[in-house]
């Protein structure tokens, strides 16, 4: 069977994920995840192709029943279209089911949850964000985080050692 595309202009398979959120799981401890969809305009989605995005300091509000994405950066790129006004920092409504925001409405009120974006990836064709509802953690589970981080690197060079 042939391919529909001409010959030469394959097409290339997007990686899953875009961007991840490597903070989130060290500042926070997470209690349950959730995927969402979100709400992009034509130039976002090309800027998220080339990987132009900054999920570092993003995080969810809840709105009027909705949830809104803040702070996650999508750069335009240099190529884009000069009519269409494109701004970084704007905000981006994600899509979830109704009872899902009602429930995740009634735990991050009540018991100081707070729901942080963990990553961006593609699904079907289609940008997702994975979000988690999270608690934050004191300073000396941090602390604790990095000292089993580090025991884990070192047993493992030490089994590495141990294997030449």
């Amino acid at each position: 069977m042939a391919s529909k595309n001409p010959p030469g202009k394959e097409k290339k398979p997007l990686p899953a994920r875009i961007a991840d959120n490597k903070k989130a799981r060290f500042n926070y401890a997470i209690e349950e995840t959730h995927e969402a969809g979100m709400v992009l305009e034509g130039w976002e989605v090309k800027a998220l192709r080339a990987g132009k995005v900054q999920l570092t300091d993003g995080y969810v509000i809840i709105r009027n029943g909705e949830l809104f994405i803040i702070g996650c950066l999508i750069n335009p790129l240099i190529s884009a279209s000069t009519h269409v006004r494109s701004d970084s920092a704007r905000t981006k409504k994600l899509l979830l089911k109704k009872d899902e925001i009602r429930r995740l409405v009634g735990k991050v009120e009540q018991r100081g949850f707070t729901l942080v974006p963990l990553n961006l990836h593609w699904k079907n064709g289609r940008v997702k964000c994975e979000i988690a509802l999270a608690k934050g953690k004191a300073e000396h589970d941090k602390r604790s985080t990095i000292k089993d981080r580090e025991g884990k690197r070192e047993v493992e060079r030490a089994m590495k050692e141990r294997q030449r």
